[in-house]
C-alpha cells in the first residue's frame, strides 16, 4: 500500500501528464482553427468570384441560385466548424486551470480491472483517443461520485444498470493546474471540500461548483423522467445552482436533440438574470433564454396598457395599508390569483359564446367601413357549436372579403386621384413595367392610359388598406379590453349567469378594477387573467420551440399564472423551483403556489425536497429557522461562524450611526459584499440619503441589472436568490415586520447572509423573533 507521500507524488505526476496532453491538444486546435479562419476570410472575400450571375432565362437563373446556395453552404459549414473548435479551445482552457476535482476507483461486477475515473467539467481522451483521462461530470459513470460512498454502487446507461464496487473516493482542490489539497473520503461529498468552497467571499456572479453537488441535488440534475419536476428547497439549499447544472446535463444528455435555444428560464428579475449569467458558460454551455413573467406580459400586451410591475404591487401592499382602497385591492389580488377566478372566466367565456361579445368598428380616413354591430351579428350568425376562436377565424375571412369590396369602391374617390398626381416617376415606371409584363399595353392609346390609372389607383388603395388588413389578420377587431372590463361592470344578464361563482367581495373588486382599466392601467394581478381570456377568444398561443422550461422562485407565481404558462408551453417539460417559506407576495398567504402538489393532479410529476442549507453558517441557519413555522425541519450545514446580533436603538439618528459603525467593522474584516437590506424601496431611499453622507454605497433598485462588490442597500424583495458576505437588517422592529404576510419577507432578508448577520431595530424587535432561542443570537447595546 502506498503511503501518503507516494500517493501525493503519483497524483501530481498524473496531473502533469494530463496537462501535457491538454497542451498538445491546444496546439493542434490552434493550428486547425487558424487554417479554418483563413478559409472563412478567403471565402467571404471571394464569395462572388466563383458565382456566375445569369438571370436571362429560368434555367440560367436556377443555375445561378444553385451556385450561390453551394457557396453559402460551404461558408456556413466552415464557420460552424470554426465555432466548434473555438468551443473546444475554451473547454481546454478551463481544464488547464482545474483538470479534475475527484477520482473514483470503480470495479464493475465480473471485471478484474478497476477503472480509475477522474471527474472534471469536460471529458478528455488520451493522444490516441482511446482512453478517458478525464470523464465529464455529466457522464453516466460520474453519477456514482455524487450518489455513493465507498462500497456497493451502480449507475444507469442506455444498455442497462451497471453494478460494482467503489474502492476509493478521492477529492482534489486544484488551481492553476496544481493540486492544492487532496483527501480520501468515505462520504459522498466531503465536508472539507464544502467548507473550503462555502468559506469564500460572496461573488457578484453565481458560481456553480460541480465538485460539491450533493446526492439530493444530483437526483434533480439527472432526472429525465418527470414532465413536471417540482423542487421545494429551503433558502441556501443550492436549488438554483442545481437547476442550472440540470440544464447543462440536459444539453449533454440530449446533445443531438436540443440546444440552449430550446430551453427557457423564467426568473424573478433582471438582476437575478445577470447574477446567474456566467454559470452555464463556466460549464462549457451556451446560455439559455431568460425571461421574467413581467417581460412576457409586456411583450404580449404591447402599449395597450400601462402594466404595473410586481415590485410596484409589492411596495403598495407594504406601504399603503392606510389607503381607503387597500382592503379591496388586497382581496382582488388574492382572488385574481386563484383557480376560482379562472373558473369564473371559463364560465364567462361560455356566456360570451352566445352573447355579449364586443367588437371594434373598422374605419378608414374618418369613414366607417364596417360597424362593430355588423361584426357581432355575423359572429353570432355562425354555428354556435363552433368554438369561439374558430368562429373568429371565419369572421376574419369574412372581414377580409368585405375589405376587398370596400377597396374597389375606394379606388374611384377623389383622394386617390389627388395622391396619384403626387407619385414619383419611379412609381409610374413600376406600374408601366408591370402592365407590360401582363401584356395589357398594345400601343400608346387612351385605353393604355386608363389601364395605367386603374393600376395606380389599385396600388394606392392597397397600400393604405394594408395596415387594416394586417390588424384584421391579427384579430384586432375583437375588443378584448372592453370584454374584460365588461366582466366587472355587473351587467344583470351576466351577473345572473355567474352569480354562483362570485366571491363575497365582488362589488369592491369590480369598482377598483374598473377605475384602473378605464385609465388604461393594468394591475399586476389582472395581467394573467387578461391574457387567459384573450387566448380563450383568439385561440391559444403555443410555443413549440421551447422543449424545457425552468421556473425559479416558483412560490411567487399564482395558480392563474401557471395556467397561462401551461397553455403557452403545452408540450414542454418543466423544472419548478422555489421555497414556500419565501412566498412574499400578497396572493400567496395561505394559498396554493406552484410548489403545491394539488396543481399537478393527474400529471406526470415528481416532488423533491431539499432541507439542508449550505449558504449560511450554522449559527445563522439556527437563528433564521426560528422565524418561520415548521422551521425545525431545516438542517444546517456544519460551518461555524459568529452568532447573529440584535441591536435596539431609540431613534433614526442612532440607527444610522450604529449601522455606519457596523459597516466599518465588516469592511475591516475584509468582507467584499455587505448588504443593508430594508423592507421597501421607499425605506431604501430614505436610509440611502443618510448613509451615503458617511460612506460610498450603491442602491439597488427595480431597474438595476447588475452590481459590483462593495456596500449595497436594497429592498428585501430584490435580494431574493442572491447572497452576500454580511447582511445588515436596517430596521427589524415590530412596526416594520409585524403583519403575518411580512414574516416570510423578514425570513428572506435574513437568509441572504453567508458569514455574518446583524439586525437593528428602532424600538421593540419584530414578534417574528419571539420563537428564536435567546442563545441563538447576541444582544448588543
Amino acid at each position: 500500500m502506498k503511503n501518503g507521500n507516494q500517493v501525493r507524488k503519483y497524483e501530481e505526476e498524473r496531473i502533469r501528464i494530463v496537462l501535457r496532453e491538454i497542451e498538445k491538444k491546444v496546439v493542434k486546435l490552434d493550428h486547425d482553427s487558424g487554417g479554418l479562419k483563413k478559409d472563412v476570410i478567403h471565402l467571404k472575400k471571394t464569395f462572388w468570384d466563383d458565382v456566375k450571375i445569369n438571370l436571362d432565362n429560368p434555367e440560367d437563373a436556377g443555375e445561378t441560385l444553385s451556385s450561390i446556395r453551394q457557396q453559402a453552404e460551404m461558408l456556413s459549414e466552415r464557420e460552424r466548424t470554426h465555432r466548434q473548435l473555438d468551443k473546444q479551445r475554451k473547454t481546454l482552457s478551463r481544464l488547464k486551470d482545474s483538470p479534475y476535482f475527484a477520482r473514483v476507483d470503480f470495479l464493475e461486477n465480473g471485471k478484474e480491472t478497476t477503472n480509475n475515473v477522474y471527474l472534471g467539467v469536460a471529458s478528455l481522451m488520451d493522444e490516441n483517443e482511446e482512453t478517458f483521462l478525464i470523464y465529464d461530470w455529466r457522464a453516466p459513470i460520474s453519477s456514482i461520485y455524487y450518489d455513493y460512498s465507498p462500497g456497493s454502487a451502480q449507475y444507469e446507461t442506455v444498455e442497462g444498470i451497471i453494478q460494482g464496487e467503489i474502492e476509493l473516493k478521492r477529492q482534489f482542490i486544484t488551481r492553476d493546474g496544481q493540486i492544492k489539497t487532496m483527501f480520501d473520503t468515505d462520504v459522498t461529498i466531503g465536508d472539507e471540500l464544502l467548507k473550503e468552497v462555502l468559506g469564500n467571499n460572496a461573488s457578484t456572479n453565481m458560481k456553480s461548483i460541480v465538485a460539491t453537488i450533493q446526492k439530493e441535488q444530483n437526483q434533480i440534475i439527472r432526472n429525465v423522467k418527470s414532465k413536471y419536476l417540482v423542487v421545494q428547497g429551503v433558502a441556501g439549499s443550492g436549488k438554483t445552482s442545481a437547476a442550472l447544472q440540470r440544464v447543462a446535463y440536459l444539453l449533454y444528455h440530449y446533445q443531438n436533440e436540443i440546444t440552449a435555444e430550446n430551453i427557457m428560464l423564467f426568473s424573478p428579475n433582471s438582476l437575478f438574470n445577470r447574477y446567474i449569467a456566467s454559470v452555464l458558460p463556466d460549464l462549457g454551455e451556451e446560455n439559455m433564454q431568460q425571461l421574467t413573467f413581467q417581460e412576457y406580459v409586456e411583450k404580449r400586451l404591447g402599449k395597450q396598457f400601462d402594466v404595473e410591475h410586481p415590485f410596484t404591487q409589492m411596495e403598495y401592499m407594504l406601504t399603503c395599508q392606510e389607503h381607503k382602497k387597500y382592503p379591496a385591492r388586497r382581496k382582488g389580488i388574492r382572488y385574481k390569483a386563484s383557480s376560482d377566478f379562472k373558473a369564473l372566466i371559463d364560465s364567462y367565456v361560455v356566456v360570451l359564446s352566445s352573447e355579449e361579445l364586443i367588437f371594434k368598428n373598422i374605419s378608414f380616413r374618418g369613414e366607417m367601413l364596417i360597424r362593430a354591430e355588423q361584426i357581432k351579428n355575423y359572429f353570432y350568425s355562425l354555428d354556435a357549436s363552433i368554438s369561439i376562436p374558430n368562429r373568429m377565424q371565419l369572421v376574419k375571412e369574412w372581414l377580409l372579403k368585405e375589405l376587398g369590396k370596400k377597396e374597389k369602391l375606394e379606388r374611384t374617390k377623389d383622394w386617390v386621384i389627388e395622391e396619384s398626381d403626387l407619385l414619383e416617376l419611379e412609381e409610374y415606371t413600376k406600374v408601366y413595367s408591370e402592365l407590360l409584363k401582363e401584356g395589357r399595353f398594345s400601343e400608346n392609346t387612351f385605353d393604355d392610359f386608363e389601364q395605367e390609372q386603374k393600376k395606380i389607383a389599385k396600388m394606392i388603395v392597397k397600400k393604405h388598406f394594408k395596415p387594416i388588413r394586417i390588424a384584421v389578420k391579427k384579430l384586432k377587431f375583437i375588443n378584448v379590453a372592453a370584454i374584460y372590463c365588461q366582466l366587472f361592470k355587473q351587467k344583470d344578464n351576466i351577473l345572473q349567469k355567474l352569480k354562483d361563482t362570485l366571491p363575497e367581495s365582488w362589488e369592491e373588486i369590480c369598482s377598483y378594477t374598473l377605475k384602473k382599466l378605464q385609465r388604461k392601467e393594468m394591475t399586476y394581478e389582472d395581467a394573467a387573467p387578461y391574457l387567459y381570456l384573450q387566448d380563450k377568444l383568439e385561440g391559444k398561443r403555443i410555443n413549440t420551440r421551447i422543449r424545457h422550461l425552468l421556473i425559479d422562485e416558483a412560490q411567487d407565481y399564482s395558480p392563474f399564472q401557471f395556467f397561462v404558462l401551461k397553455q403557452l408551453f403545452p408540450y414542454c417539460r418543466m423544472t419548478i423551483l422555489g421555497d414556500f417559506n419565501q412566498a412574499i407576495y400578497a396572493h400567496t398567504l395561505n394559498a396554493p403556489t406552484l410548489l403545491s402538489s394539488e396543481l399537478y393532479v393527474k400529471e406526470n410529476f415528481e416532488r423533491v425536497e431539499l432541507t439542508k442549507s449550505y449558504r449560511s453558517t450554522r449559527q445563522i441557519v439556527e437563528f433564521t429557522k426560528g422565524i418561520i413555522e415548521e422551521g425545525e425541519t431545516i438542517e444546517a450545514f456544519n460551518r461555524d461562524g459568529q452568532k447573529p446580533t440584535f441591536t435596539k436603538v431609540e431613534d433614526l439618528d442612532t440607527l444610522q450611526s450604529r449601522i455606519t459603525q457596523k459597516i466599518l467593522q465588516l469592511q475591516s474584516a475584509n468582507y467584499e459584499t455587505i448588504a443593508v437590506i430594508c423592507k421597501t424601496g421607499k425605506e431604501c431611499k430614505e436610509s440611502y440619503e443618510q448613509l451615503s453622507k458617511q460612506m460610498d454605497l450603491k442602491m439597488i433598485e427595480q431597474s438595476t441589472i447588475s452590481y459590483q462588490k462593495g456596500i449595497l442597500i436594497l429592498p428585501a424583495y430584490l435580494a431574493k436568490g442572491i447572497e452576500f458576505d454580511a447582511v445588515i437588517i436596517y430596521d427589524a422592529s415590530n412596526i416594520k415586520y409585524g403583519r403575518e404576510f411580512e414574516r416570510k419577507l423578514f425570513y428572506t432578508a435574513c437568509t441572504r447572509a453567508m458569514h455574518e448577520l446583524h439586525l437593528f431595530s428602532v424600538g421593540e424587535m419584530s414578534t417574528f423573533m419571539n420563537k428564536i432561542p435567546e442563545n441563538s443570537y447576541e444582544i448588543t447595546v
